[in-house]
C-alpha cells in the first residue's frame, strides 16, 4: 500500500460509516394477538392517515402534535375492530412500551371509533418538527386523560394481547 491509499480508504470507510448510520430511521413494532406482525419505518408512518392535537404542557405552553391514530396501526396489523370487536374481542388489550421500559396499557374498546370519540394516536411531530430526543422518535397522545401519564414517550414497541388467557 503506497502513503496515497491510506487516506483514500480512511475516507471512504468514514463515508460508509456515515451513510449507514444516515440511512438508520426509527422502527416501530407491532407483535402479539395480531394476523400480521409489522416493524414500520418512520416513513411508513408519515405515508398514513395523520390527525393533529393540541394540548398545553405543565408550564402552559402550547404544543401542536401530529400522527397516526393508533386504530389505524392495529388494522393494518390485522387486529379486530369496528362491527366485528366483541364477545371474546372485547378483552384484548394493547401494551404499549417505551425505550426505557416504561409500559402502558390501553384496553382496545377504548381505541376503537365504534366504542369511542377520542382518537389515540401515535405522535410522530411536535410542533411541526421531529419530536425531541427525549420524547421521540415516537410518543403516544391520548387527548382525554386528565393527566399525561399514558401519553408514554419513546414509544418503541406495541403489542395485542388478551387478558383472559
Amino acid at each position: 500500500m503506497d502513503v496515497y491509499s491510506f487516506p483514500r480508504l480512511f475516507v471512504l470507510l468514514l463515508l460508509f460509516v456515515y451513510k449507514a448510520h444516515a440511512q438508520q430511521e426509527p422502527t416501530l413494532s407491532i407483535t402479539g394477538e395480531v394476523q400480521t406482525p409489522l416493524t414500520l419505518r418512520l416513513s411508513d408512518l408519515k405515508a398514513m392517515e395523520q390527525v393533529t392535537y393540541t394540548a398545553n404542557d405543565r408550564e402552559g405552553t402550547e404544543n401542536r402534535f401530529k400522527g397516526v391514530p393508533l386504530v389505524e396501526l392495529l388494522r393494518k396489523a390485522g387486529v379486530t375492530t369496528g362491527r366485528e370487536l366483541r364477545g371474546e374481542n372485547l378483552v384484548k388489550y394493547v401494551l404499549v412500551s417505551a425505550a426505557d421500559g416504561y409500559e402502558v396499557l390501553y384496553a382496545l374498546p377504548e381505541i376503537d371509533p365504534d366504542f369511542t370519540d377520542q382518537v389515540i394516536f401515535l405522535a410522530l411531530e411536535k410542533n411541526d418538527a421531529a419530536l425531541p430526543a427525549n420524547e421521540g422518535p415516537f410518543r403516544m397522545i391520548v387527548p382525554n386523560d386528565k393527566r399525561p401519564a399514558r401519553w408514554i414517550r419513546e414509544v418503541r414497541h406495541i403489542t395485542v394481547r388478551f387478558a383472559l388467557r
